[in-house]
């Protein structure tokens, strides 16, 4: 018998990419998505569909019965400006969803692991100096931040008291192929496609201020190796969390100039005023990942851009 996977979030940008990279390594997948904002036609055909809410009594017995080796929750609602708008809608989701998920690995007859993707941005906030450690303080600024860590504070909990095992992946900037470039997409993908309509790139403020850009693929790779790594000793907050990222600061003009080398295409860049509020500096050190998971980023910025701009190319021709 194949080992078992639910994947939740599954029809989504990142969630499909860790589909695929878990049916390669001979996994039965079950992808678990409302389809709010994942898209059916991601779920790989190899895959099992279950169309439900994270937050449904349906979902939780799914949990409960399926005699499931792991749980990778990537559902989520990921929009931080509507978090900031609306939090109670961003808790139900991000909260009480995974919580009525670990209420089901709980009562499993044989709990099943949890992967849990959190953030590595949001997270720690501009209070630190990168590249962010697991251990650094944690003061996020939006709900979306606060929802993350108070599900990384339980994850903590039903481990030390119910035994649970979970692991932690606070993501950096993840970029690639089939990332939505509408609505608050990553900046790559809105890029990808203002070069293919020949449209101008817009940078806010001076276009100095950093993220982390790791490959989906990467990110793919990450959570497979913590479905089954050997974890440490369950602990405080921070001993199962990893940052996943690649410890490399790339400004927003660099990010630009570079998309319009790999595509060689022309493109403007035009300057907009900078955003109230936004994050100045980000990036995260990967070497715990490295230690505990066997896992480093494989792709380069240029490799990945490239990668990244082809895709969306080929959905125009």
């Amino acid at each position: 018998m194949p080992p078992r996977a639910l994947l939740n979030g599954g029809a989504g940008f990142i969630g499909s990419h860790i589909a695929d990279a878990l049916l390669a390594l001979g996994y039965h997948v079950v992808v678990l998505d409302d389809l709010s904002t994942g898209k059916r036609g991601n779920v790989p055909a190899a895959a099992e569909f279950v169309h439900l809410d994270v937050r449904s009594p349906e979902a939780a017995a799914l949990v409960r019965d399926g005699a499931f080796d792991v749980v990778l929750h990537q559902a989520a609602q990921i929009d931080v400006r509507r978090s900031v708008a609306d939090p109670v809608h961003d808790a139900s989701i991000n909260i009480l969803g995974a919580l009525n998920i670990l209420e089901a690995v709980r009562a499993a007859p044989r709990p099943p692991r949890v992967v849990f993707s959190s953030t590595g941005g949001a997270i720690y906030g501009d209070f630190v100096t990168p590249p962010n450690v697991e251990d650094f303080p944690k003061d996020p600024e939006s709900p979306y931040g606060i929802a993350k860590l108070a599900v990384e504070h339980y994850l903590a909990y039903y481990g030390r008291v119910h035994g649970i095992e979970g692991v932690v992946l606070r993501y950096a900037n993840v970029y690639g192929p089939r990332q939505d470039p509408h609505g608050e997409a990553g900046v790559v993908a809105i890029f990808c496609n203002r070069i293919l309509d020949g449209q101008p790139l817009t940078v806010y403020g001076d276009g100095r201020q950093t993220r982390d850009y790791v490959h989906v693929g990467d990110v793919a790779a990450a959570n497979a190796a913590a479905a089954t790594a050997v974890l440490p000793a369950v602990g405080r907050l921070d001993a199962r969390a990893m940052n996943i990222g690649t410890g490399v600061e790339t400004d927003v003009l660099t990010l630009a100039e570079t998309l319009r080398r790999v595509s060689g295409r022309a493109a403007t860049i035009d300057f907009a005023p900078a955003r109230p509020g936004e994050q100045l500096r980000s990036s995260v050190s990967v070497a715990k990942a490295g230690r505990v998971l066997g896992w480093a980023p494989a792709r380069a910025l240029d490799d990945g851009l490239k990668d990244t701009f082809d895709y969306f190319a080929s959905l125009r021709s």
